[in-house]
């Protein structure tokens, strides 16, 4: 059975400890707000280099990649150890491709704030996109220890998703679940859920979870579209693997998993 890859997209950008929105397989994301408490007590290059790090922020969320690294650049120059700046020019690089600058900003950002939970999210994520999964959790596991940390579900989530990656599906689930108890609401985790008890032939549990996905169709896709069908069928239940596959026919018929279904290749 092929790894499946993940019908929704990982927001993984945290910049002063806050979190952007989940987004679709769109990648309509959206621009991250930075908390002004405390800023009575910032020094005038605090507030600008944050002006800059916000707009580069807004720009990178839209797609707008060298624009993004030009305020990015323009905030370092005002304050060059700002460890937020590393962190979303190691993200801005790491959507360009360059994997090498990546990993070196990530890296520079912990070197900075080597408590930064966000900062070992993303760089764990990184890793485990690039295959390095045991460094990957590692990471994973370091930002979920740390005290009071607001991305905790989000993490779980990722690391759930690198352990499947992985073929430690147990273990994935172990995550992914505690991810959604946290965080009922996330269709990212809820999807990734339900893949992993498809994989391990709890398809009743896998049919509640990509339920709660496609009852809402801007979250449903080929993709969850496609398992719930599996799902459907590991069942016996026909009617209910052909309602979706009608689906895929009529809101993605050139979808590879289209395809798939009408070639009945349900193991694939």
């Amino acid at each position: 059975m092929k790894q499946a890859t993940l019908a929704i997209a990982i927001t993984t950008l945290t910049l002063g400890g806050l979190w952007g929105c989940t987004t679709t397989v769109t990648n309509t994301n959206e621009p991250v707000s930075f908390d002004s408490a405390g800023a009575a007590g910032q020094s005038d290059a605090d507030r600008r280099a944050r002006v800059r790090l916000e707009l580069a922020s807004g720009y990178y969320a839209r797609g707008q990649l060298e624009t993004a690294l030009d305020e990015v650049k323009q905030a370092l120059a005002v304050k060059p150890d700002l460890p937020d700046a590393y962190n979303l020019r190691g993200l801005v690089y790491q959507s360009l491709g360059d994997d090498r600058q990546a990993e070196e900003n990530f890296k520079h950002a912990l070197r900075l704030a080597p408590r930064d939970a966000g900062a070992m999210h993303n760089y764990g994520w990184f890793l485990c996109q690039s295959g390095r999964i045991p460094e990957a959790l590692a990471l994973f596991q370091q930002a979920i220890a740390t005290p009071r940390y607001s991305g905790l579900s989000r993490t779980l989530m990722a690391q759930g998703v690198c352990q499947a990656r992985s073929g430690a599906y147990a273990e994935a689930e172990k995550s992914l679940t505690r991810s959604y108890e946290l965080d009922a609401s996330s269709p990212v985790t809820a999807f990734n859920l339900a893949d992993v008890l498809y994989r391990r032939g709890a398809y009743e549990r896998a049919r509640f979870y990509i339920a709660r996905v496609n009852a809402v169709q801007e979250y449903s896709n080929a993709q969850t579209l496609w398992l719930a069908a599996r799902i459907e069928n590991k069942l016996g239940n026909q009617l209910g693997a052909r309602d979706f596959g009608r689906q895929l026919r009529n809101r993605f018929p050139q979808a590879s998993e289209t395809l798939a279904y009408e070639r009945g290749r349900y193991d694939d």
